[in-house]
């Protein structure tokens, strides 16, 4: 290996080292804004189902709320884990691009 290819396969190894980490910067920050809103939305949710619960003429309506509240809650809890972990797969896809072409010459040269 000359050294002219020495230093092409460095320049190669830094930008896809700095591909992958532009992709895992964007992703990651799409991350924690999905989980600073679920995490502002299920406060707010919180908060306007203990008012109503507190607002409640009878016990039954009382656990009427709470019961809209729980199920509620969970169904958004459940959509979104699957957001989440669509965001994870984009995130491991993504960062993983720029290194596939290398992967896959190395394997087939075995």
């Amino acid at each position: 290996m000359t050294p002219e290819d020495l230093h092409k396969l460095g320049e190669d190894s830094v930008a896809m080292a700095l591909t992958s980490l532009s992709a895992w910067t964007k992703n990651a920050q799409a991350i924690a804004v999905e989980v600073a809103d679920f995490s502002q939305k299920s406060l707010a949710g919180s908060a306007a189902a203990w008012e109503k619960v507190m607002e409640a003429k009878s016990l039954d309506k009382a656990v009427e709320v709470q019961s809209q509240y729980l199920k509620s809650s969970y169904e958004d809890f459940v959509a979104q884990a699957a957001k989440m972990g669509g965001l994870c797969a984009d995130l491991a896809r993504d960062a993983y691009k720029p290194f596939q072409d290398v992967v896959t010459r190395t394997s087939a040269t075995r």
